[in-house]
């Protein structure tokens, strides 16, 4: 069965920052594109960041460019989102997702197997 889980979420007041973390089983991701999708109410889950299966390519919204970093750990099928200078606009419930190796996969139909979410709220 394959399973994301994502963790690392939290309250943090503007400018802080927050690691997200999400553990893969069920199937070998080290192939996969990985990304962070974000979702608040009533709006569609847009996209955030994308590492190719290597590390070696990634992609950023412009909305989170130069303030988020993506990585991942294919040792420990992990994918993880280094967010700094958070802003109370970046409030949401960030999604883990994964698929098959393809680039840059940016649209959410484009990624079979989600997490169930964690929510990071940004106070201001």
């Amino acid at each position: 069965q394959v399973q994301l889980v994502e963790s690392g979420g939290g309250l943090v007041q503007a400018g802080g920052s927050l690691r997200l973390s999400c553990a893969a089983s069920g199937r070998t991701f080290s192939r996969d594109t990985m990304a962070w999708f974000r979702q608040t109410p009533g709006k569609e889950r847009e996209f955030v960041a994308a590492i190719y299966w290597s590390g070696g390519l990634t992609n950023y919204a412009d909305s989170v460019k130069g303030r988020f970093t993506i990585s991942r750990s294919n040792n420990k099928n992990a994918v993880y989102l280094q967010m700094n200078s958070l802003k109370p606009e970046d409030t949401a419930v960030y999604y883990c997702a994964a698929d098959s190796s393809g680039w840059p996969r940016r649209s959410v139909y484009e990624y079979r197997y989600w997490g169930q979410g964690t929510q990071v709220t940004v106070s201001s």
